[in-house]
């Protein structure tokens, strides 16, 4: 479905993805692991739109995006949850949940898809006319995940979607995440937690300073010695 060759982005003078390539394949839960400042939300940015390769080419299904527009990209059927959820604090839950279908001209569909958001975040149906500023971090999290399920996607990007939630929280936005999946959208996450994203991925790759150093089957990689010692802590 989505496939990175060779990928080279710059912030001014600063290199930060130095040709990278990658694959998802439709159906999977693909992880990208690595430390601050490896280039893993570069990667998500680079593939929505929001930042644009010198080198190398990002496709889905065939198609190359490199200049493709950020709007037209989440018509073709690609989704973002930003690091820090990135809600409108201002707005309504309901609000936040209408903006994510904004593109689509489905309704019947849309109202569908508000059902199965209410489904898997019953606490959203709950908090429906609040504003999203007033929410906890963790349904802040649950907001931004279904604002972007509203947009339909195919291919869900998640950046660090366990960032600053209690363990609990954690274990259940994960969960979520792996129902997400087994209803057929391909999810490609990243995610500083490597265990708990290796524990649910199909595969995975590892950056370091910009370059992928090791990619494989997730709970291969999750034994490996190198991935234990660096990011496992054992």
């Amino acid at each position: 479905m989505l496939v990175l060759e060779d990928v080279n982005v710059y912030y001014g003078a600063i290199h930060a993805l130095k040709g990278i390539s990658l694959t998802v394949n439709e159906g999977e839960i693909v992880t990208l692991i690595g430390s601050n400042g490896a280039g893993k939300s570069t990667s998500l940015k680079t593939i929505s739109g929001l930042l644009r390769p010198k080198q190398g080419e990002v496709k889905l299904n065939g198609e190359v995006l490199n200049t493709v527009p950020p709007q037209k990209i989440v018509e073709r059927g690609i989704a973002q949850i930003p690091e820090g959820r990135r809600v409108f604090s201002q707005m309504t839950v309901m609000e936040n949940l209408e903006l994510g279908a904004f593109l689509r001209k489905d309704k019947d569909e849309v109202k569908k898809d508000l059902e199965y958001v209410f489904d898997l975040f019953p606490r959203l149906q709950e908090r429906r006319s609040q504003l999203a500023g007033t929410l906890s971090g963790g349904e802040q999290q649950m907001l931004a995940m279904g604002r972007a399920l509203m947009t339909k996607p195919k291919l869900l990007l998640l950046d660090e979607p366990s960032m600053g939630l209690a363990p609990i929280l954690v274990k259940q936005i994960f969960s979520i995440i792996e129902t997400i999946n087994s209803g057929g959208t391909t999810i490609l996450l990243v995610e500083q937690n490597a265990h708990v994203a290796l524990s649910i991925a199909h595969r995975a790759y590892v950056l370091e300073t910009g370059r992928i150093v090791l990619s494989g089957d997730a709970k291969e990689l999750s034994e490996s010695p190198e991935v234990r010692k660096a990011y496992l802590g054992g």
